[in-house]
Formats: structure tokens, C-alpha cells, sequence
């Protein structure tokens, strides 16, 4: 939805071929930390208005090792924010902006396929209320996330995978509580890592550690309070406000690439090509950097017949991803209890990520790059 309104902002039509229905797709709680320069990009698009004036910017965040609290200030170290804004939210305001300008969206297409990707004229078929439809166009932008069609269309020949498993996963509660603290607090404990979030002064996310073949049914809601408040700090745990869940899941952590993110006329754009676990908020941001750039790749074919941003799309965006990747990676394997493997028998990957988390706490350096990447690095 954001590539379609930023192409028609540049005059350029457009399609967005949609599984699911749009009430489905508002329905869904997703992320929801906004990089700096993604906020940016929505307000120099239309789409800032309600997020700034509804949305929560966040100067920093805590950090807390074995219920040690400490502090990162992201403005003082950096000059910049990130905001408070869920997914869903920027959806809502993408699908009423494109209502405005007639953006055209089909909802509830079915055996979606993409064809002649490597000859000048790619289609896109499908079902929709019974009938096929195919829709001819120049391009496809393959933005249908890990488990659409796009990146299969990539040729065993070509499709270079990267991927690292975690051992772990998130068990997430979604809860109408005040938020514990005006900023999200991570904490790493000898039990298992937790993340306090919010949406809204009223509406609460909580994550803990759990394993990664873990099942809701084995979580109560008691169960997951209390292991949330044995593994914050203890200031925090007092004022943890608790309540039914509205919504209780388990997700699995992975760190995943797949290489070019073009080959012919496809084009690959956010999870479609690259997952990263939510450890360091990336995903949406990610997706953002992502249609920015083909966008502008867009622009540049049609507005001056000029091939070198559409050709040079993958290796830009990959770039950035691959730092966003590092970044991930990076925060997960200091937050996270890992269990115990060959050559960690003596508990040494729990005394790199103690001495890891000291000297992030005790180092002005180390603090401006986590800050660097954590609200965004540059498109």
C-alpha cells in the first residue's frame, strides 16, 4: 500500500493484489516502533498528520540486565526519536489516503500467480469472486511477505538463501493495562528475555522468551504475568499493571535473506525477501527502506527512461538490510538466554552477553551506535 501511494504520488499506476480482506488486514496487531526516518517518509508523503498527532515519541529506551536497569538517550546521543505508531495504524491511513486518490486495491484474490518475469511483459493472475483475472503490467513488485509466491519465482540459478534459526521464541500478550513505563524497557535475565511495548495509554504489549516449540495453551495469563515480573526489574515489576488477554501468540525468531531482490522484471520488497527477528524493530522499517527505494527506481525509468535505479535496486537495498540484520542479530544474541550447546558447556555466551551489557551500560561509544541503528540508519 505504501509503494502504491508513493508511485501515484509520482503519477505512476498501479495494483495491489490483496489475499486477505481489508477488514482482516486492519485486524491484525503488528509492529510498532517507526524509525525516524520512516516517520519522516510518511509525513513528506500525506501520511503523517494523525501519526504525529496520536503517536508516541520515544526519546530512548531502558535496558536492564538481571533486573540491573540502565538508560540509552537516542536524541542526546544522535539528534533523533523514533515513534510510537502501530502497523495497523499506518494501514488504516494508507487505505483512507488511498480512498482519496482511487488507489486501486483488490481484496480477497486467490491462487495468485506471476508470470513471464523474465520477458518485458509480466502478468499477475488470479481468482477473485469466482471469476480469473489477469492484469498485464510492466513490472511486479513482489510484496506479499515470507510466505507469498514472489520470492519462489526467483530461479534455483540465481536465489542465494542466508538464514540463522533461534532456539527460542516470543510469547506475545496484547492487553487493555496503562503501560508500565513511557518507554519500552528490554531486559535480559538468567530465565529468559522480556520487552515491554504499548500501542496506546491503554493498550499494552508484552513479550517473554519462551521455547521455540511452546504452544499458547501452555501460557495462562497468570503464568505470563508472573514470568514477566520475575524477569523485569523489580521498580518496574511493582507498577506492572495486569488484565485478560485480548491477544496471545507465539512467535519464532529467524534472521533470513534471500539474494538478488530483482531478477527481471520482479521485484522483491520486505518480507518477501528478508525477515529479522523483532528484537531490534526492523521488519516494518525495513519494508519502508525497501519501496522508498523502488519508488524512486520507479520514478527515474518512467520520468527519464533511465534503467540504473531499477538496476541497481537489489544491491541498494541490500545494504541496508544487511545492516538492519546485523543490528538484529546483534540485540538478540545479548538479550536472549541460549541454551547450552557444544563448546558452551561452561556458560561462557552468558558471561560475554553479562560483560557485553556492562560495557553498553558504561560506554558513551557503545550507546551512539546501538542509538545510530536502533532509530534508523540512513536511506
Amino acid at each position: 500500500m505504501l509503494l502504491a501511494h508513493l508511485l501515484s504520488l509520482r503519477g505512476i499506476e498501479s495494483v495491489v493484489v490483496e489475499q486477505r480482506s481489508r477488514e482482516y488486514v486492519l485486524a491484525r496487531i503488528r509492529a510498532g516502533v517507526v524509525e525516524q526516518g520512516s516517520a519522516d517518509l510518511l509525513r513528506a508523503s500525506g501520511l503523517g498528520q494523525r501519526m504525529d498527532g496520536e503517536g508516541f515519541l520515544h526519546d530512548g529506551t531502558a535496558l536492564s540486565n538481571n533486573r540491573r536497569p540502565f538508560r540509552i538517550d537516542f536524541h542526546e546521543l544522535t539528534g533523533k526519536r523514533v515513534m510510537i505508531y502501530g502497523q495497523t495504524e499506518v494501514q488504516r491511513d494508507l487505505y483512507d489516503i488511498g480512498d482519496s486518490r482511487g488507489l486501486a486495491v483488490i481484496h480477497e484474490a486467490q491462487d495468485v500467480a506471476i508470470h513471464d518475469i523474465e520477458t518485458t511483459h509480466p502478468s499477475v493472475t488470479f481468482e477473485h469472486q469466482g471469476e480469473p483475472v489477469t492484469i498485464d503490467a510492466d513490472f511486479v513488485a513482489g510484496c506479499d511477505g515470507f510466505h507469498g509466491v514472489s520470492r519462489h519465482m526467483l530461479p534455483a540459478r540465481v536465489k542465494r538463501e542466508y538464514e540463522r534459526v533461534y532456539p527460542f521464541g516470543w510469547l506475545g500478550v496484547l492487553s487493555a493495562t496503562p503501560p508500565i513505563s513511557h518507554e519500552l524497557i528490554y531486559a535480559r535475565h538468567t530465565d529468559g528475555f522480556a520487552l515491554c511495548s504499548y500501542r496506546t495509554p491503554m493498550l499494552s504489549r508484552y513479550y517473554v522468551q519462551c521455547s521455540s516449540d511452546d504452544t499458547t495453551d501452555a501460557w495462562t495469563d497468570q503464568r505470563f504475568w508472573d514470568t514477566l515480573r520475575s524477569r523485569l526489574p523489580e521498580e518496574s515489576a511493582d507498577t506492572l499493571v495486569t488484565g485478560p488477554s485480548i491477544e496471545k501468540l507465539v512467535t519464532p525468531l529467524r534472521s533470513y535473506v534471500a539474494e538478488p531482490m530483482r531478477h527481471g522484471r520482479l521485484f522483491l520488497a520486505g518480507d518477501a525477501a528478508h525477515i529479522v527477528p523483532p528484537t531490534g524493530a526492523k521488519g516494518l522499517n525495513l519494508a519502508f527502506s525497501d519501496v522508498y527505494y523502488l519508488a524512486s527506481a520507479f520514478e527515474r525509468y518512467y520520468g527519464e527512461h533511465d534503467d540504473l535505479g531499477l538496476d541497481g535496486y537489489s544491491e541498494q537495498a541490500l545494504r541496508r538490510v544487511w545492516k538492519a540484520v546485523r543490528f538484529s542479530w546483534w540485540m538478540t544474541s545479548m538479550m536472549h538466554t541460549f541454551p547450552d550447546g557444544p563448546g558452551d558447556e561452561t556458560g561462557f555466551n552468558t558471561r560475554v552477553q553479562e560483560a557485553e551489557l556492562d560495557y553498553l551500560a558504561s560506554s558513551v561509544a557503545a550507546q551512539t551506535a546501538m542509538s545510530e541503528n536502533y532509530v534508523g540508519l540512513p536511506y
